[in-house]
């Protein structure tokens, strides 16, 4: 048990520590938020995707999407699409006061995104099926399900660190510079993610 918990925290911080569109989405609207609660809507909905996918990883029913390629270039296009969309979004937000009334995203479209981010990033949806579902295929039983519980803990935990984290950057530049900087830097880097799902997409 012990060795299956610590397996899977240790794979799933690797997983997640590297950029992605959910990280930078999640520190976005922390640092969005006059206060923390206001970006819950966004943690929960990308811990929760991060848990679903997870699950189904373990149990193996996410490997039918490698049977069909088809599937797997419709998702590389959507997920390319729609990065390049919140990458302007995020770019065109000229909000430069965490207080302001509007600058946060409704729990409604906080949730939307998330979800986006969450579930049609090819790349996050590959190395869970491909790295954690080959790793849970190492235990059996209660063990693997050990392993899946520690890989979904590293995301939450994550995930409202990085929040904690965007809201005291956004705290202090409530005055607006550190807040614009964080969105253009934010953009910059998700259509960054976007032109190495494209060079993916060509390899297909």
């Amino acid at each position: 048990m012990l060795t299956a918990l610590i397996h899977g925290f240790l794979l799933s911080l690797s997983l997640i520590l590297p950029l992605g569109a959910q990280n930078v989405f999640i520190f976005n609207q922390g640092a969005r938020s006059a206060h923390l609660k206001e970006a819950l809507a966004a943690i929960l909905a990308a811990s929760l995707s991060d848990t679903l996918l997870i699950c189904l990883a373990v149990a193996g029913v996410s490997l039918l999407i490698l049977t069909f390629p088809w599937l797997v270039t419709s998702l590389f296009i959507v997920g390319l699409l729609f990065l390049l969309f919140i990458g302007w979004k995020i770019w065109n937000d000229t909000a430069t006061n965490n207080n302001q009334p509007g600058n946060q995203l409704s729990a409604k479209k906080q949730v939307l995104f998330a979800l986006s981010v969450s579930l049609l990033n090819p790349h996050a949806i590959l190395d869970t099926i491909g790295v954690i579902g080959t790793n849970a295929a190492h235990y059996h039983g209660a063990n693997q399900w050990f392993f899946a519980l520690a890989c979904i803990s590293v995301s939450w935990i994550w995930f409202f660190g990085l929040a904690f984290a965007g809201h005291i950057t956004g705290r202090a530049g409530k005055n607006g510079p550190i807040l614009l900087l964080v969105n253009k830097c934010s953009a910059v880097m998700i259509w960054g993610i976007a032109l190495y799902l494209f060079y993916k997409l060509i390899d297909l």
